[in-house]
């Protein structure tokens, strides 16, 4: 009973972190890009106390850290489901840090700068989807692997 506690909530903070993605791509990225340089001036403002990083700081490592538990827990069940969710929640972190985070610099952070801006602006924008679709993977994997271990436990 307790596996199955910590994959559903394993659902559901990788579930959480999509659809956070998710919004920020469908609600503030447009929001963001609708008036360069203007508009970046207004977001900046807006997120002068905390930002969507906040968010992502301090839920990915708690989906990294359920997924590893996973593994722990699942590895007679189905090991391979169990780190290929691992595996995808550590990658979707690497790409967070080495893609997105330079451009929330430029964006949020750095010395305006109409060109540089709208740039990071539209490559975050089109590779927010592809994050997306790996936080996608992320949560198929974790219900499949929650699946895979109801199926087993009814038996």
């Amino acid at each position: 009973m307790n596996r199955l506690i910590v994959l559903g909530i394993s659902c559901a903070v990788a579930s959480g972190i999509l659809f956070v993605n998710l919004y920020t791509s469908i609600v503030d990225a447009p929001n963001w890009g609708a008036d360069l340089p203007n508009s970046i001036v207004n977001a900046r403002a807006y997120y002068s106390a905390t930002n969507p990083g906040t968010f992502f700081r301090m839920i990915s490592p708690i989906n990294q850290v359920l997924a590893l538990t996973a593994v722990f827990l699942c590895w007679r069940i189905n090991r391979y489901i169990a780190l290929a969710s691992l595996a995808v929640a550590v990658l979707l972190d690497v790409f967070t840090f080495g893609y997105f985070y330079p451009r929330n610099e430029i964006l949020f952070a750095a010395p305006l700068q109409a060109e540089a801006i709208q740039q990071a602006w539209r490559e975050w924008s089109s590779m927010n989807w592809f994050r997306s679709g790996l936080g996608v993977i992320n949560v198929a994997l974790t219900f499949m692997l929650l699946v895979s271990v109801s199926k087993r436990q009814s038996q």
